[in-house]
């Protein structure tokens, strides 16, 4: 082995199975570059040999999630720090090296050599238990919200193809009586013969509320078609079955909903984040799955920029003042800001009148809807920092 140097940079293409880690020096020569199985013993091994190379090693890597939970685990265990190299940009600087196929090998180099010469990418911090759970908890409760969305789209489309009067009678992504229905009777003839007494009693009988409601809308769009669309008899099936999966999946949402408003209360500020109107269990875990430790944040002003509520000027020639959102920031965290905003408007109070305020300066709804969750990013800030809960008259003026 040659000299040791005295810094390097090590790039990790990050993937389930395996890495690739290449390291390079002052100069950009590769010291390293080898394929690391996803297992603990083998990044070890790597990890040592790396080490070996220079007195300081800086890591780069392209993915901060599970695949590389592992990874980066065992560089904290061992006083590494790593930060996060976007793949966008990683693909982007690709084109600056020699050399069109892209390999492991080769996005490992240029994550290694992006990282050494510039130094604004953001650290990864490897998060404490309860942020691990609340991140495991949040992205399988998205999961299963995507799935729900897909069926309830596929029942829809479904039942159109034999019952549209049906399908148009309710909303089933909100109504819980309208898929207990479809368990059980998903064609006009099935529903007149059923009449309305019985069918409101069955309905009754499976805890359904407004039972006598929901049965006389049923009873009139089935009165509205009395022809036999093709392949009905297969597609009552098939309506019956989504709408059990449906009502199924509905259950364990509730069951991951009490799992995440339980995880997140355990949080230290779990009570100053709840109370800001329009941040819920739910939202409020999101929240600090995307922000990381919220005392690492300088002021509202970072927190703002790193939810891309801060613009960024984008002047050209004789053109200024043209503002855009920020390419770099975090889309999760500004998803929960916004979402919260836009919830907390539908109550009366300082959210709302900030929002109705920014509509009569002529504001659109999304515009005043970004001014608020701007604003809401100071006083959930500053509450944070004086270690207190909302109060609407205290907090009205604040930011």
């Amino acid at each position: 082995m040659g000299e040791r140097s005295a810094r390097a940079w090590a790039g990790v293409d990050a993937g389930k199975g395996h890495h690739w880690a290449a390291v390079v020096d002052e100069a950009g020569t590769t010291l390293w570059s080898k394929k690391i199985v996803n297992d603990e013993t083998a990044i070890l091994t790597a990890l040592g040999e790396i080490l070996e190379l220079a007195e300081q090693v800086h890591w780069a890597v392209d993915i901060s999630g599970t695949a590389s939970a592992l990874l980066l685990a065992l560089l904290a265990a061992h006083g590494q720090q790593a930060v996060y190299v976007p793949g966008r940009t990683v693909n982007r600087m690709a084109g600056a090296y020699r050399g069109e196929a892209k390999t492991d090998a080769r996005d490992a180099y240029v994550i290694a050599e992006t990282s050494r010469q510039r130094w604004d990418f953001a650290a990864i911090e490897v998060p404490a238990q309860l942020a691990a759970d609340l991140a495991l908890l949040t992205a399988h409760r998205s999961d299963l919200v995507a799935d729900r969305v897909r069926m309830i789209n596929r029942l829809r489309d479904v039942l159109t193809g034999i019952f549209p009067a049906l399908e148009r009678a309710f909303d089933y992504s909100a109504h819980k009586g309208a898929l207990v229905l479809l368990t059980g009777y998903q064609t006009p003839a099935a529903l007149r013969r059923r009449g309305r007494a019985r069918l409101t009693a069955w309905l009754a009988n499976r805890s359904v509320r407004g039972a006598d409601a929901v049965a006389a809308t049923a009873l009139e769009a089935a009165e509205a078609q009395r022809t036999v669309l093709p392949g009905e008899d297969v597609a009552a099936a098939i309506v019956a079955d989504l709408a059990a999966q449906i009502l199924a999946l509905d259950d364990r949402l509730k069951r991951i909903d009490k799992q995440i408003r339980d995880t997140f209360r355990a949080h230290p500020q779990a009570e100053i984040i709840e109370s800001l109107p329009g941040i819920g269990p739910v939202l409020g875990a999101e929240l600090v799955v995307a922000a990381g430790d919220l005392a690492a944040y300088a002021d509202a002003g970072h927190l703002a920029s790193a939810a891309g509520l801060v613009p960024v000027p984008r002047d050209s020639g004789r053109r200024t003042g043209n503002m855009h959102r920020p390419k770099r920031y975090s889309r999760r965290l500004r998803r929960v800001f916004y979402m919260s905003a836009q919830t907390s408007i539908m109550r009366d109070g300082p959210n709302r009148d900030f929002y109705l305020k920014k509509r009569a300066e002529g504001c659109k709804h999304v515009q005043a809807i970004i001014a608020l969750a701007r604003r809401r990013v100071s006083v959930l800030w500053a509450l944070l920092r004086d270690n207190r809960i909302f109060t609407p008259v205290l907090d009205a003026q604040a930011a």
